[in-house]
């Protein structure tokens, strides 16, 4: 019997080992790194071409597990959830597509700082240690079937993150940059430790699914509430959505470009898909089936939640951003506009709306690193990152501000661009929940003013995209049509000189922004059919047995 257990045991070792192969291939790449720089002779060299082939390897295994993990099929594009490491974690289609999604971004990254040549040689084996274990807890964090790893994962993140906000050595800005991401960061993790001390204390499990079965079940339990608050305020944090955005504009303005880039597209990416699984769990089941107990027990309730806290946060981040005349703190409050937008969709409670968000989230990848490439490459090559240096820019570089308009165009959202596609596709799905919810009448209790909620908040996004407008478009009038310092004083303007690599980089990222544009539906397949399925409870016998009585 032990005998037969031990060779079970190994069995399922080898398979959650090969399911978790993208995270472990990370993690011996920064041991690589680490021991490479015990030697003399490469202490020295810049080590940025090791992270990067190990993360392209990484993101090689993600892609075969998506297309050749057994139980897939490719006509239904789905993969049934399956626990590994004891149902800490879990492995499904949706944790295979953000993996895809973080190994595409951290290898791009890693490109950027090769071009740019931020961190220099010296620093590159612990610059790209730290970039690579945030990445792995991201990874974690979209995999996380349990609190214990929810909490691992999102400190997993925030940990490396913390010391790559000030890793611009000698800046005092940076160094308070990063000590505030500290200090919030740490305030963040003891309140979300303590609401899952509530819950688990409060139903005797840390198991992701049966904690989201039991907390859909009536009535609803004040402890219950405030724990969930407080690993909702963790996630909040990660995701810099109001009020718990203090962190976002001082960090993006004390850290490099490239590491703000970083921090407003992983962190979003990660902290989203943890989002998804809890409160869409907490939805119970998809839109389709509305007659479940979960589902009327909870939506009435989490809809307006989250639709409330979507629309300020969009609405906060736009109109803080028209104010600023930093670029890095005017993209961080954009970033946080952005998490309001992305927030929209999964406060639809359905599986189009969470496709919807994955939609978005590739589309935001491309646009939002590219006008944080720009701004590292403007900062190398003028020393600054004010707007005001930067007028009439055009007649020095029409290069970089022809491909910064279109990215910032795209953020605002404007046809035919990715992100007008993406905007486009969130305001759908709004207008589709609410008409659903408003279709249910008297089977849902409360129903209605769910519906009423999701209409308030497709308009609230709309005009949110039109004051956008005015600081998205106050950047590309500053660098047309403003005259530079030179013009003022009758000198001659000198062009840039950006070096081809740089361009090239900025051109590819601008043409994906069009081509999804233009082109947008194989994505848009891919991300809408990214089984919501995976994040419906699947309660474990005890957890069945505790719903019908047998256990407390």
């Amino acid at each position: 019997m032990t005998r037969q257990l031990l060779v079970s045991l190994q069995a399922g070792l080898h398979l959650d080992l090969q399911a978790f192969m993208p995270e472990l291939i990370l993690c011996g790449t920064i041991v690589l790194l680490l021991f490479i720089r015990l030697f003399s002779r490469f202490d020295r060299k810049h080590l940025g071409s090791v992270a990067l082939v190990f993360t392209l390897y990484a993101l090689l295994v993600s892609c075969n597990q998506w297309a050749h993990t057994e139980g897939y099929d490719p006509r239904l594009t789905t993969l049934k959830p399956l626990n590994i490491f004891s149902g800490l974690l879990v492995f499904d289609n949706f944790s295979i597509f953000l993996k895809i999604f973080l190994l595409t971004f951290t290898a791009l990254i890693i490109l950027l700082c090769l071009i740019t040549g931020i961190p220099d040689r010296e620093d590159s084996a612990d610059f790209f240690c730290l970039l690579l274990g945030a990445t792995v807890g991201m990874s974690i964090m979209a995999s996380a079937n349990h609190l214990l790893m929810v909490f691992i994962g999102i400190e997993m993140a925030s940990l490396p993150s913390y010391a790559l906000a000030g890793f611009l050595k000698g800046r005092r800005q940076s160094s308070e940059a990063s000590l505030k991401y500290v200090v919030y960061g740490g305030g963040a993790a003891g309140i979300m430790l303590y609401g899952i001390s509530l819950l688990a204390g409060k139903f005797g499990t840390a198991y992701l699914p049966d904690l989201l079965h039991f907390m859909a079940m009536p009535p609803l339990d004040p402890m219950v509430l405030l724990g969930t608050l407080f690993i909702l305020i963790g996630i909040g944090f990660k995701l810099a959505a109001v009020p718990f955005h203090f962190w976002c504009p001082d960090v993006f303005e004390g850290a490099s470009a490239e590491v703000a880039a970083f921090l407003s597209v992983a962190s979003k990416g990660a902290a989203l898909a943890l989002l998804a699984r809890i409160t869409l769990g907490l939805g119970g089941l998809s839109a389709a089936d509305a007659s479940a107990l979960a589902w009327k027990n909870v939506a009435p309730y989490l809809v307006p939640a989250l639709a409330f806290f979507a629309a300020l946060t969009t609405t906060f981040g736009n109109l803080a951003a028209y104010r600023q005349t930093n670029l890095k703190r005017l993209l961080a409050y954009s970033t946080i506009a952005h998490a309001g937008f992305m927030m929209m969709g999964l406060a639809t409670l359905t599986r189009d709306g969470a496709g919807a968000v994955l939609f978005y989230l590739i589309v935001y990848l491309f646009m939002n690193l590219g006008a944080f490439a720009i701004v590292a490459y403007l900062r190398n090559l003028t020393g600054s990152e004010d707007l005001a240096s930067f007028r009439g820019l055009i007649h020095r570089s029409p290069v970089l501000v022809i491909t910064l308009g279109i990215f910032l165009l795209s953020l605002l959202g404007i046809p035919p661009l990715g992100g007008f596609t993406a905007k486009f596709g969130i305001f759908k799905e709004l207008y589709s929940g609410a008409n659903h919810y408003a279709g249910l009448g008297s089977s849902m209790p409360g129903g209605s003013a769910v519906s009423v909620s999701l209409y308030a908040l497709l308009v609230i996004g709309g005009l949110n995209t039109v004051v956008s407008l005015f600081y998205y478009v106050k950047v590309l009038k500053v660098m047309i049509l403003e005259k530079s310092i030179e013009e003022v004083e009758g000198r001659p303007v000198e062009s840039i000189g950006v070096p081809f690599l740089a361009r090239s980089y900025v051109s590819l990222l601008a043409a994906v922004v069009i081509y999804l544009g233009l082109f947008w539906d194989p994505l848009a397949k891919a991300s809408y059919n990214v089984g919501v399925s995976n994040f419906e409870p699947t309660p474990t016998h005890d957890a069945v047995l505790a719903a019908k009585g047998g256990r407390h």
